[in-house]
């Protein structure tokens, strides 16, 4: 394909194809089959490993944050290459302030209101059945308590979280792109440079730079949203601070708040009840989607107590640990540290989750497996199946306890802490992350182990063991806590350019056609990972785009510069 001088404006350009720029970009030209679409990737088919954006991002706290590499990905569907399909829901409290955030929830619940009309849109796009998160939803399932004994209070068992294929965006969308006739697709290109908004707030210039050549070329459409991952989306802001010249400054929130998850492993939960009847793995819908129950707080009791929004689900002991005498699970974890094999099984950031990098005791691991012939073969073999062969994938692998003791999962909100950053280094490309975990974090994770703990003793259902002494666990949480992947704040909604970055439809404030489709606008993050509820917001924005934002009737030559025509095959 080749872009050439008689090349007509585009009446949308999205910049980045993850999940986020695919669904927006063919919800849109679907919607609106005379509109014409520029899909722009940065990276290319098999794209290699090392490019110039991630080796330009300097990692400040590697202990807390994933590397560039292991957290996203170049290529037409970005990101879902690795993905591991999880899809939840935010909820309520997220979107309340409370004092805890420090003033800092800057979208409301009228946002959650409106979402909830596209959530089976996105449902669709990422495959993961009904978008119905709680147990009650699920029709072929007689309801029943996660455990033996456990009762409905500030500690709930019902929320769900859903599963897609994993989707693989690229892989399961390329052919409908490349069918969409009102949608171009263009592979290898940097967004680089927007044209200062003129007096009516509007840009109709943007110029992409060639990753191989150099070479830049100016393209012109009515609309640009940015989809291109909180880091990238983040840094083209930084780099393009003409766009605020209406407002009179940068606002102060770009590039800050910037926030994931605290996530890991402290505790173990010992059900007093029957082991049969504990829902300790995944749950298949009527579809045949694989769900998994978790256990959260009640909202008032979050708000009430000042608390961040925390989910905790049932797990595996530690996989490196051979203590925990099983097997199958030695086998796995010693089929992960193995190298070029572990490297297939998972992505970076997965294997890092089950091994915590560590290479420990191979011998105990050997005897587990000996001990366990042949469960410790054909279990795996089996899992393997479903996991690697099936269509719809199996997420994960959890064993049942025939003690009824599982290890406990949380991952827990951050708050809002405006030094967690995101900001360009003095040559003004490349991207420094400066990431901590707060006390405020902290305690809160171990505050609500502590209230899950009482809870279950209070309904004589079970309680929790702690693998650390009580002292020992603020920093045992700190240790442990990577992430990187769940990139939410740094260009967060608002409802002035004062407090945030973009207005309540993503437009950027001081402009009139630029928006940003990315997890980065999420001015808190929640319990939930990001990914559905961005897919919500990308069908939200086709809408918006479609049937309420002003049509330009206009029509306009692309420039270049610098390149006659550009080979896009």
């Amino acid at each position: 394909m080749l872009l050439t001088d008689d090349a007509e404006a585009y009446d949308l350009c999205v910049i980045g194809s993850g999940p986020a720029g695919i669904i927006l970009a063919l919800d849109y030209a679907r919607l609106n089959p005379h509109k014409k679409v520029l899909l722009v990737e940065y990276g290319i088919k098999q794209q290699v490993k090392e490019n110039q954006l991630d080796s330009s991002i300097q990692i400040n706290n590697p202990v807390n944050h994933h590397q560039p590499y292991e957290c996203t990905n170049k290529g037409l569907g970005g990101t879902s290459a690795t993905w591991g399909g999880r899809c939840v829901m935010y909820d309520e409290v997220d979107f309340e302030d409370r004092p805890i955030l420090n003033g800092n929830c800057t979208w409301d619940k009228n946002i959650l209101t409106d979402i909830k009309d596209h959530l089976p849109k996105a449902a669709e796009y990422f495959e993961c059945g009904k978008p119905d998160f709680d147990v009650a939803a699920l029709t072929n399932v007689t309801p029943r308590p996660i455990a033996e004994g456990f009762k409905q209070g500030i500690v709930t068992d019902t929320m769900l979280e859903r599963y897609s294929m994993p989707t693989r965006f690229g892989d399961r969308y390329a052919t409908e792109i490349a069918a969409q006739q009102n949608i171009t697709l263009i592979e290898g290109f940097e967004a680089r440079d927007f044209e200062q908004p003129n007096a009516k707030s509007k840009v109709s210039f943007l110029t992409l730079q060639h990753v191989a050549t150099q070479k830049q070329v100016i393209v012109t459409a009515d609309k640009f949203v940015l989809a291109a991952g909180a880091q990238e989306s983040t840094r083209i802001l930084l780099r393009n601070p003409q766009l605020f010249k209406n407002v009179g400054c940068v606002p102060a929130a770009l590039g800050k708040y910037y926030q994931g998850h605290l996530s890991g492993k402290i505790a173990s939960v010992q059900f007093y009840g029957d082991p049969k009847k504990t829902d300790y793995g995944f749950i298949k819908d009527s579809d045949g989607v694989y769900t998994r129950r978790r256990f959260q707080f009640n909202n008032k009791f979050l708000k009430d107590n000042n608390l961040l929004n925390t989910a905790l689900w049932l797990d595996n002991p530690l996989y490196f640990d051979p203590k925990h005498r099983s097997g199958a699970m030695s086998f796995m974890y010693l089929a992960m540290i193995t190298p070029v094999l572990g490297k297939k099984l998972a992505p970076p950031a997965i294997a890092h989750s089950i091994t915590k990098g560590r290479i420990n005791n191979i011998p105990a691991h050997l005897g587990n497996i000996a001990r366990g012939a042949p469960r410790s073969f054909t279990k795996p073999a089996a899992i393997f199946y479903k996991r690697y062969i099936s269509k719809r994938k199996l997420p994960g692998v959890f064993l049942y306890s025939p003690k009824n003791t599982y290890a406990l999962h949380f991952h827990a909100e951050q708050i809002p802490f405006e030094e967690n950053r995101m900001r360009l280094a003095p040559d003004g490309e490349r991207l420094i992350v400066d990431y901590k975990l707060t006390d405020a974090d902290v305690a809160s994770v171990i505050k609500l182990h502590e209230v899950l703990d009482n809870w279950l003793r209070t309904i004589h259902c079970g309680e929790l063991k702690y693998w650390f002494d009580k002292d020992e666990l603020p920093q045992a949480i700190k240790n442990m806590s990577k992430d990187g992947l769940h990139q939410c704040g740094t260009t967060r909604i608002s409802n002035s350019a004062e407090k945030g970055v973009v207005d309540t439809n993503l437009k950027v404030w001081g402009t009139s056609n630029i928006y940003v489709c990315s997890s980065s606008v999420f001015p808190t993050s929640g319990q939930a990972n990001p990914t559905f509820m961005l897919g919500a917001f990308a069908v939200r924005l086709s809408r918006y785009l479609s049937y309420t934002e002003k049509k330009s009737k206009k029509t306009f030559k692309t420039q270049f510069q610098g390149v006659k025509s550009i080979d896009l095959n």
